[in-house]
């Protein structure tokens, strides 16, 4: 039996500035193909949480009889978008840092040149195509596009989630009464099957306020976030 010995061929590096900067450009362009890739499947997601928004409320408000657990399945839906944004956002965000290394650090100071604190710029962006690591948290990803899109949609499901349940009209076709006459009428409405009322009620205020927290909280700027004003 004989063993291929011939020699894995090595990719010829850049060996003049005019080739270095060739391969740069080239490079650049490619993360901003993919950095506009990620993008684009975030626009998508957004536009499918919007998609569900529309037609279960549009189920939920146009038909009296129709329950109010449409919008509580509608605000699962969304949440479950918002988890697939948070983890698209987080591979997206891995590309705008090298695009924006090429901007800041390499464009910036050819278009007008200033001390720049970051020389080893090159050697970090390298180390980051050998290991390339997430530069934020699942938790800061699914704060940041809560606070971008998401927050107002939830908000228009519980402001109708919160119509449907004190509105007996809206419950039960041909009732007389515009509005719940008492907080144990709105209890009453708010049973889901055989969940009380009241559990139902304190299951949505509990989700409302982690989302006001996740919404106030503070985050780690020292990524590209911590740079201008322009951000996604």
């Amino acid at each position: 039996m004989t063993h291929d010995t011939t020699p894995i061929p090595v990719p010829s590096l850049p060996e003049t500035r005019s080739e270095a900067v060739t391969a740069a450009v080239h490079y650049y362009r490619a993360e901003i193909a993919r950095m506009a890739g990620w993008r684009e499947r975030i626009d998508h997601t957004t536009n499918w949480a919007i998609t569900v928004v529309a037609a279960l409320l549009s189920v939920s408000l146009s038909t009296a009889t129709a329950h109010h657990g449409v919008l509580l399945f509608a605000m699962l839906l969304v949440y479950l978008l918002l988890m697939i944004e948070a983890r698209r956002y987080r591979f997206f965000d891995v590309y705008r840092y090298r695009v924006r290394q090429f901007e800041r650090h390499y464009f910036a100071q050819a278009f007008s040149p200033v001390p720049d604190a970051s020389a080893n710029w090159q050697q970090i962006l390298g180390q980051n195509l050998r290991e390339p690591r997430f530069f934020i948290s699942t938790g800061d990803a699914l704060s940041r596009r809560l606070r971008r899109n998401y927050i107002w949609m939830f908000l228009i499901l519980l402001a109708a989630w919160v119509l449907k349940i004190s509105t007996p009209k809206l419950q039960h076709e041909g009732n007389s009464l515009g509005i719940s006459q008492s907080f144990q009428d709105v209890v009453t409405n708010a049973n889901l099957g055989p969940i009380p009322g009241l559990f139902v009620l304190a299951a949505v205020t509990a989700f409302f306020l982690w989302l006001l927290y996740a919404c106030l909280r503070t985050q780690d700027d020292t990524g590209e976030s911590g740079f201008g004003e322009v951000h996604v």
